[in-house]
Order: C-alpha cells, then structure tokens, then sequence
C-alpha cells in the first residue's frame, strides 16, 4: 500500500510541475517580448541622437570634389558644434540646399544600403537636398578670382591649393570679386570644371553664398567603398 500511494504522490507530483510550466511559460514569454522592444526602442532612440547630434552619412553622387572625393563614395559628416568658430578655410562642408542651387537635379533611388543607413538613423530621407564643396570664403573675407597663375586671393594672399583637380587651373574661367557676408561661407568645388558652387549661384537669391545656418558638418572619413577608405582633411 506504500508503495502504491508513493507512485501515486509522483504522479501528481508531476501532474502539478507541469500544470506550473504551462502557467509560466507565458509569463516567460512576454518579459522576453517586452526586453526585446525595450532594446528596440533604447537603439532608435540612440541612432536619432547620433544622426541628429553627432554624425551622419551622405553619399556623393558627381564628380564635382574629385580627385578629393569619387562619385559613388559614401562619407561621414561630424555635426558636432557647427558654427563660425568651429568652421576654417579649406574644411569639406555638407549644405543644405541654400535655394536654387539643385533646381532641377535628377533624384535617385536610395539602395538598399542607404536604406539600412536611413532605418538606422545615419542618414535621411533629404540627403538629396543637401550639396558637398570646400570653404574657400569664411565671413568678412575678399575673394578674388583669379592672378596670372590661376590662383584664387583670400584677402589679399594667393591660395594653395593643391587638392584642386588637375588640369583645372586657371581655378575659374568666370572671374568674380566677393565679399563674404558675416554669416556666410563661400564655396567651390575641388573638380573646378565641374562643379556647380557659389561661382555658378551668384544670381540665386542668396548670391552664391551659404549660410552658416545651412551647414550640417564637416566630412571627415570616407567609409565605402573599402578601397577608398581615409581621413578626410
């Protein structure tokens, strides 16, 4: 009869271990669920705030800052602390569009890399509406363009410029004569030939200049494609 009632007890025993596993699983599951959306949202929030705060990827698509930068290129734009202190003759900027400058620029389907990048918060949808060239002007400069050499004057001193696009030179075959506004930038691209800057905006409403404003950084690295991997400057 002992033995009898013992395999009785296990039976329930078992009876009642598994009845607790069903009523815990479930439980279980949904701390699981609710961890797993915790992390999801904690990343978005994270990738927001480095796009918007601290760095952001662009892709260049002309040729208008070779040999510096490849069409097809994709870089990284620190955002940190844009503004005049932080801003020097000779640094890569990304814009947004000052107005006018892209009217009529075909638009491009994002790949399904840049759409990673959008979902992850290193780029965005408006990347299209944003330009890349290099400062030439800071404000309160005279820009002159050009000596017998090609060279453009900043202030009365030629400029180096050794990262301009051979053979570009003379740097434009439209002379101008600028004075840049407090709040502006001045601006042109390393393939000199080809690229539409602030030479070639003088009659848009802002004049060909950029305002500080509309800068969103500086480029610093490119990351793809990996053959053309470096620091930018």
């Amino acid at each position: 009869m002992n033995l009898r009632a013992t395999h009785t007890d296990d039976a329930s025993e078992h009876v009642s271990t598994a009845v607790l596993d069903a009523a815990i699983r479930p439980r279980y599951f949904l701390t699981f669920l609710r961890d797993i959306l915790i992390i999801i949202v904690i990343a978005l929030l994270v990738s927001w705030f480095v796009k918007t705060y601290v760095v952001r990827s662009f892709f260049i698509p002309s040729g208008s800052m070779q040999n510096t930068l490849q069409v097809h290129d994709r870089i990284l734009v620190n955002e940190i602390a844009i503004n005049r202190s932080t801003l020097n003759r000779g640094d890569i900027v990304v814009f947004q569009d000052p107005g006018g400058w892209l009217d009529g620029a075909p638009g491009t389907e994002p790949t399904l890399i840049e759409q990673a990048l959008e979902v992850a918060g290193l780029t965005a949808s408006d990347s299209g509406n944003h330009l890349i060239k290099r400062i030439i002007g800071l404000p309160g400069d005279h820009v002159v363009c050009c000596n017998d050499l090609g060279q453009i004057a900043v202030n009365g001193t030629p400029l180096d410029e050794p990262y301009i696009r051979e053979p570009d030179r003379p740097s434009s075959s439209q002379p101008f004569d600028v004075e840049v506004p407090e709040d502006s930038l001045w601006v042109m691209g390393d393939n000199r030939n080809s690229s539409s800057d602030s030479r070639a905006n003088v009659s848009s409403p802002g004049k060909g200049f950029v305002p500080i404003q509309d800068v969103v950084g500086k480029a610093f690295l490119v990351v793809w494609p990996i053959a053309h991997i470096r620091l930018i400057g």
